[in-house]
């Protein structure tokens, strides 16, 4: 048993009355306990409106009572138990945030509300506290429990939900009463002559749970297991001496391990390498002598000489074998540098030089640019409050002398750097800035910087307007199609020819092809042929399609359609000369050319791309022997402060140490709490071992084959899913393996669903929408075909979702191998347009709609040397995984959209093996 108290009389006493056990008097927040170490914490936690200081739990700005139990679940493993007193403000205050960082990690079993006298006589005060009782998640919660959420009692007071839904466990009487501030409080008032202690049996007995004991593999249940309460000085699921015997630590016991005697003594030798790593590691960070560390590095070189001269390399497949499990193994393989033929080629700098500094924290400097850029660097932002205590300026006067440095957004209320503030969509954020400067004066200076940096229009002459882009709107395409060919006004009068586009699908359709086509020479001849009259050119170049004409001929063999070349050919060649008429009519008159060409700045020229600077960045924690260039500094700092990244450096380049800082920052900071790195399969050690090279004092957990088979999966996603991780790295297979819950696969589906019925309504509201119609039925039926095989699953595991690992940042290594994400496009044997899907994309695609969700589209970083390997669709499915809102925002949802918009089909002849042919591309 473990205790901590921070009187240090209390704490003696305690020491003398409970001398077998291990009674800490110090602060808990100063207390170094290992994650998932305890099966039980039990306490009466401080109360008080204030904060205390400790870096992991910073970002969170809790309350002490709320800091006590957020630190005490982390404590304790999954399935134990926290049990504290703490007060009634945790369960009742305004913001659910705290309850609904509890809920994710653990399931409330029940709560005590306890009246106000209850603490009068041993502490002579009258506060209303409440005993609550946590049982720590496996994994996070994927739904939001009641307790998170206020609610009304009948009375009409607002408490927690729990309270309002089970009064029984309130012992006393709501009502209210004046605070020192004279503001009405509602608390707990004794009910008259009820004794609290046959109160609280009575209220206990309605708290239902059991405490699970730690799961046993199938492996363990075949012997005997030895295990032993766990030593904190042991890190979590790895190797352990005691004595002569080997055990194994998993969170709160160690299990011994039965060792064939080669393996044993693999297993002790690592040990003793990992330990000495460790020990180094440790004194550098304390800043100690230059001596200590030339005595620990010829300890270290000692027993790694040892080893390796009777064991072989510590990245040997055997000794892979024997001490994979641990969770220092790619600790000691990143020791080594080795050769292409797999041998040592030099040992790691840790060996000779120092590899790990401690960070000099900034306490004070002498100008608000200064602050600003130490601002940046700790936080990530602009803090205000912050950059005072560094200058030991007024508000007044840190902005003031940043003027047109920072700037405040109107719509945040919070200040920015002025490359933040001065790019993105300029043109919408100078019209919200005019807004709110006519009422208050302080935001001209926005306004002024904004117009300085809005984006020069582009003119008709530099502006590619073709048919088919959707930004163009059917009127104008109707109009074009009346004056070229000549159709007749009536016709045009009542819609009985006419243009129209179907956002959801879409797909573009001329209506009444065939209504103008006996008498129409302009139809027939001149931009049509007897086989394919204009309206119908017109609309296969609006789907970009090229227009092929085909003989029906019967033979022996039956019924054959055979392409008619010299049709095909005529056909295509007066679809060419509409496009070429449709660029010279489309600006030809002013007033349309001025609104389409306000249509296009506004939609596609209005942003202004951020430059990201990087030199600021302090990169705590990494091995001061490994500089980063500018570049890698420069995209560091785009995934931090910016949206979804893509790193699309050549071979060589250094993306993964640019996705091994940004990650390692981005959780120093605060930005990010989980990072989850997916990388080929084959890499996996190798990027392990770069981590740490790069980090050495990082806490990674490295996947492997084993992991993910069946029987380990559930509990090595809880590793993930518990565990305080710097991060997490694992295989594209793997990856796949960690499905989206049911629930959110089917929400998904029932969403396009809903909107593809709506959609079909609306449709069947105009006349001559047919064609829509049937198009939107075929999808859903597809969706619907989906829906049914999520809903019938015969087979349900109790798998861990990619929900509930926790994780809230995505980096993908060689992001190419999810090229095939299916798209639906009206093209036609168009070379470089692929239409090949793989589940692998699939799955990727949804994940990165979830991450979107929950990270304001900020958590994914792509990586790769070949974004664009053999087609142009590459370009945009990459856009649909990292921008997927902006693609939706700018109306280009269909692949068809942004090729019309963005491209062009061109038809040539080229020489194939069969000769020459016309390929469009």
């Amino acid at each position: 048993m473990y205790g901590v108290e921070l009187d240090p009389v209390s704490g003696q006493i305690a020491k003398q009355l409970y001398q077998k056990n291990r009674i800490a008097v110090q602060g808990f927040e100063e207390t170094s306990y290992p994650d998932s170490f305890f099966d039980c914490v039990i306490g009466n936690v401080p109360f008080g409106a204030y904060q205390v200081s400790d870096r992991k739990y910073d970002r969170y700005h809790f309350m002490i009572h709320d800091y006590f139990i957020a630190k005490s679940l982390d404590l304790v493993r999954p399935g134990g138990v926290v049990a504290v007193v703490t007060s009634s403000g945790t369960m009742d205050k305004q913001n659910p945030e705290v309850r609904q960082y509890f809920a994710n990690r653990a399931d409330l079993l029940g709560a005590i509300r306890l009246p106000n006298n209850a603490f009068q006589r041993n502490a002579n005060t009258s506060v209303v506290a409440d005993i609550l009782f946590f049982q720590k998640r496996d994994r996070a919660a994927i739904t939001e429990p009641d307790w998170v959420q206020l609610k009304t009692t009948p009375e009409g007071y607002t408490v927690n939900s729990y309270f309002a839904d089970h009064p029984e466990m309130v012992l006393g009487d709501f009502t209210t009463e004046s605070t020192q501030y004279g503001k009405q409080e509602v608390t707990v008032k004794a009910k008259e002559g009820a004794d609290l202690a046959e109160q609280l049996k009575e209220a206990v007995k309605h708290i239902q749970g059991t405490i699970t004991e730690q799961e046993i593999s199938d492996t363990e249940l075949e012997e005997q297991v030895v295990s032993i309460p766990a030593d904190p000085n042991i890190k979590n699921f790895s190797f352990a001496l005691v004595g002569e015997d080997i055990y194994y630590r998993e969170n709160s016991v160690m299990n011994k391990m039965e060792l064939p005697v080669v393996t044993g003594e693999r297993v002790r030798g690592m040990v003793a390498i990992r330990d000495a790593t460790n020990r180094l590691l440790e004194r550098q960070l304390d800043e100690c002598s230059d001596e200590e560390v030339a005595s620990l590095q010829a300890e270290l070189n000692r027993v790694y000489d040892s080893f390796t001269a009777k064991y072989g390399l510590l990245s040997s497949n055997a000794n892979k074998r024997a001490f994979s499990m641990d969770s220092s193994y790619c600790l000691l393989t990143s020791l080594e540098f080795l050769d292409e033929k797999g041998e040592l080629k030099q040992k790691a700098d840790i060996f000779t030089k120092r590899t790990i500094r401690r960070a000099e924290p900034v306490t004070s400097v002498d100008t608000a640019s200064e602050a600003l850029a130490v601002s940046i660097g700790e936080k990530a932002k602009v803090d205000i409050p912050y950059m005072m205590e560094l200058t030991g300026k007024t508000e007044e006067e840190v902005t003031e002398e940043l003027t047109g440095v920072i700037f405040k957004n109107p719509l945040t209320d919070k200040w920015e750097p002025s490359d933040e503030y001065l790019s993105g969509n300029v043109r919408e954020k100078l019209n919200v800035a005019r807004q709110f400067a006519e009422n208050h004066p302080e935001y001209m200076v926005n306004v002024q910087a904004l117009e300085r940096v809005q984006p020069k229009d582009l003119d008709a002459s530099e502006i590619e307007a073709r048919l088919g882009a959707t930004w163009i709107s059917p009127d104008y395409i109707t109009e074009f199609m009346a004056e070229t060919f000549h159709t007749p006004r009536h016709h045009i009068n009542y819609e009985r020819i006419k243009v129209q586009y179907a956002e959801v699908t879409g797909q573009w359709n001329v209506k009444g092809k065939n209504v103008d086509s006996s008498n129409n020479p302009l139809s027939t001849a001149t931009y049509g042929t007897q086989r394919a009259n204009a309206y119908r050119l017109l609309e296969d170049a609006l789907n970009l399609r090229d227009t092929k004409i085909y003989d029906t001929i019967h033979d022996a063999d039956g019924e054959h359609r055979v392409l008619n070349r010299k049709e095909t050919t005529l056909a295509q060649q007066k679809q060419e000369l509409i496009r070429e008429e449709f660029k010279e009519w489309i600006f030809k008159e002013m007033s349309r050319r001025e609104t389409l060409c306000k249509i296009y700045n506004e939609r596609f020229n209005s942003v202004r791309p951020r430059e990201y600077d990087g030199s600021h960045i302090q990169f705590v924690g990494m091995n001061p022997e490994i500089k980063l260039m500018e570049h890698q500094k420069n995209a560091v700092a785009h995934i931090l402060y910016g949206n979804n990244t893509l790193l699309a450096h050549c071979v060589g380049a250094g993306k993964t140490f640019q996705m091994i800082a940004a990650g390692m920052e981005s959780k120093r900071l605060g930005l990010a709490q989980k990072s989850l790195y997916v990388v080929p399969n084959h890499l996996l050690e190798q990027w392990g071992s770069d981590f740490l090279r790069l980090y050495p004092g990082a806490n990674i957990l490295v996947a492997t084959k084993k992991d993910f088979e069946p029987a380990n999966r559930k509990r090595f996603c809880s590793r993930i899913a518990t565990g305080d991780y710097d991060a997490v790295i694992i295989g594209h297979s793997q990856f796949e393996k960690i499905p989206l819950s049911r629930e959110r696969q089917i929400a998904l589906l029932e969403d396009q669903i809903a909107d593809i019925t709506f959609s079909i309504e609306s449709a069947k509201t105009q006349v001559g929408e047919q064609y829509t119609v049937k198009q939107m039925e075929k999808t859903k039926k597809s969706l619907k075909a989906k829906l049914e095989k999520l809903n019938d699953q015969t087979r349900k595991d109790d798998v861990v979702t990619f929900e509930q690992l926790g994780v809230d940042r995505l980096f993908v290594d060689e992001s190419h191998y999810y090229k095939n994400l299916f798209l639906y496009t009206k093209m036609r044997n168009v070379a470089g347009i692929s239409q090949t899907d793989a589940q692998k994309s699939s799955d990727m695609f949804m994940k990165c709609r979830y991450m979107d969700e929950i990270t304001g589209g900020k958590g994914i970083t792509f990586a790769t040397g070949t974004p664009v390997s053999n087609s142009m669709t590459e370009l945009y499915t990459i856009m649909r995984y990292l921008q997927y809102d902006t693609l939706m925002n700018m109306g280009m949802g269909h692949f068809d959209s942004w090729a019309a918009t963005f491209g062009e089909t061109v038809t040539a002849i080229e020489l194939s093996p069969e000769g020459y042919n016309l390929v469009g591309r």
